[in-house]
């Protein structure tokens, strides 16, 4: 059991490691030892590219909306939306008028992620 208490705040994620996804989309990313947290924000009309990895994913939209690309299928999702990625499936999302803010849940952790940098990583 550890003694240390990690609490952080969707309002302000401050405190994780940023990186800059894609033009107009940034993300603060929360490791575990097991699991990550990604605090995704898209601005609006933005647009992420295709790619894939070997992690699953859960997205929650917390505030905006989105069309997600997933494989060969498109949907809307607004705030309170939540979904699922199978690994290695390519994905990517497309902002809406107001922009995006998702939550994205990552198991197991997404090594890349564990430091700053650009990119998704894996193309698909």
């Amino acid at each position: 059991m550890s003694d240390t208490v990690e609490c952080y705040s969707l309002d302000d994620p401050q405190g994780g490691v940023m990186r800059k996804l894609a033009e107009g989309m940034t993300t603060q990313i929360f490791s575990g030892e097991k699991s990550m947290l990604s605090v995704v924000t898209i601005e609006p009309h933005a647009k992420g590219e295709m790619h894939h990895h070997p992690e699953e994913q859960w997205g929650v939209v917390l505030e905006g909306s989105a069309v997600r690309f997933q494989g060969e299928i498109q949907f809307e999702v607004t705030k309170g939306d939540f979904f699922r990625t199978p690994p290695n499936v390519p994905h990517t999302m497309q902002a809406g008028a107001d922009g995006v803010r998702v939550l994205d849940i990552f198991a197991p952790i997404r090594e890349e992620y564990l430091k700053p940098g650009e990119g998704f990583s894996s193309k698909g």
